[in-house]
């Protein structure tokens, strides 16, 4: 708490220092006299003139009652409902653009930031619903969270090249932008950062992003494709969600985890690629993706949890890799097109509730290993399916095994390599012979 006191203390002694605010050739200023600097603010709402309007020039310099002050900021909530201002210039004195600075200029359609500006507060622009475009000089290293929220006419922006992070909600909403460039040197998307940019149809990515948080293209509905780079290593909660025009993705083997919700409601989704590097398939995570046909999912995959691809209604096929250990309840449930399944897994994975319900496999057919194909025939639901049979790529004879001289290898895997000894259950040859190992 004394920390905490002694911080607020020393953020407001420039102010208890400071003189009345002065208005300046119609701008009015926070003059500190110490150090000689003027800040830009608001004007009182209750005068007749108390909003800015029209073209405002900022001058780098004011002189008051003979002392000259330098221009260096403008202040929080500066310019904050000021929907008659049409342009305004900045000059090159000021370093920093404050809280909600221009927060509701409805008439502002474009601004030109000068590269004396390092940083831009939260919301600076949010709801400027007539701001067009906007350059942010290399200069800029702090772009504060909601800083363009609503700006619902921004067509084109150029980030920074100094960026480090898209704070969270920074461009939601901007439903006239079409696409984005963010630059190499951003290390983190942060939590609904383009969300609800209904136009954006392309972005890039680049390889120095390594987390996009959740829910940051949500409501994407006009982004077609994406590429994610291998340096990603996290994607939060429904970052796809309601990207009702993606059609593909490739997911990047740097993932371990596909999270919840990742891809609800992509319907227009009709391809996916899952590395080897996923463990989990999360909850909803592809919940109806109604134009995905197929899926492959990996042996490297141990979970696949509930609902996760729950009302694919165009799903017809499924291949399970030989890691997976638990399929949760209605995972592949209401998937009423679905005609061929594959587990490739040797042992019987557990299953929650209904995990097909509503798919129909009493009609479909079940491939699965030779090894467990009676296991699958006794345990529900496998049972129901129509067919249980053998996955026809794996080979159910060697068709010629070369002599070794080495007369301690007898035993041979299915693909006619020499073993020592089995290590698994399954089918093996010895002698020439099958054998069933238990």
């Amino acid at each position: 708490m004394k920390k905490i006191f002694i911080t607020t203390i020393s953020f407001f002694l420039p102010l208890l220092a400071n003189a009345d605010p002065v208005e300046i050739d119609g701008i009015r200023y926070n003059l500190f006299s110490e150090a000689k600097i003027a800040e830009v603010t608001q004007k009182p709402s209750s005068k007749p003139s108390g909003k800015y309007s029209g073209t405002i020039v900022i001058p780098d310099k004011v002189t008051y009652e003979g002392s000259e002050y330098s221009v260096t900021s403008i202040g929080f909530y500066a310019f904050f409902g000021c929907s008659d201002l049409i342009s305004i210039n900045i000059p090159n004195s000021v370093t920093s653009i404050g809280v909600g600075a221009f927060w509701k200029c409805t008439s502002l359609k474009s601004i030109t930031i000068p590269n004396s500006v390092t940083s831009i507060g939260n919301y600076a622009f949010a709801d400027c619903t007539g701001l067009i475009s906007v350059s942010i000089p290399n200069s800029v290293t702090s772009l504060g969270e909601m800083a363009f929220e609503r700006c619902s006419s921004l067509t084109s922006i150029t980030l920074p090249n100094n960026l480090t992070t898209i704070s969270q909600t920074m461009f939601q909403g901007c439903t006239s932008l079409t696409s984005i460039k963010i630059p190499n040197s951003v290390t983190s998307i942060e939590e609904w950062a383009f969300s609800y940019c209904v136009n954006l149809t392309s972005i890039t990515i680049p390889n120095s992003v390594t987390s996009i948080g959740k829910n940051v293209f949500y409501g994407c509905s006009g982004l077609t494709s994406i590429t994610i780079p291998n340096s990603v290593t996290w994607i939060g909660f429904e970052a796809f969600r309601y990207c009702s025009g993606l059609t593909s993705v490739t997911i990047p083997n740097s993932l371990t985890s596909i999270v919840y919700k990742l891809f609800q409601d992509c319907s227009s989704l009709s391809s996916i690629t899952i590395p080897n590097s996923i463990t989990n398939i999360g909850t909803e995570a592809f919940d109806r993706c109604i134009s995905l046909t197929s899926v492959k999912i990996p042996d490297s995959v141990t979970d696949i949890e509930k609902y996760a691809f729950y009302k694919c209604t165009s799903l017809t096929s499924i291949t399970i890799g030989s890691g997976i250990k638990s399929i949760g309840s209605y995972a592949f449930a209401n998937c009423p097109e679905l005609t061929d399944v594959t587990c490739q897994s040797e042992s019987v994975p557990s299953m929650g509730t209904k995990a097909f319900d509503g798919s129909y496999i009493e009609k479909a057919t079940l491939h699965v290993p030779v090894s467990a194909i009676n296991s699958y025939k006794t345990t529900e639901p496998w049972s129901r399916f129509k067919k249980i049979v053998v996955i026809t790529n794996e080979p159910d004879a060697v068709m010629e095994i070369t002599q070794s001289d080495d007369s301690d290898v007898k035993y041979y895997d299915l693909y006619g390599r020499r073993i020592n000894q089995p290590q698994h259950k399954g089918l093996y040859i010895r002698n020439g012979k099958k054998v069933v190992v238990k």
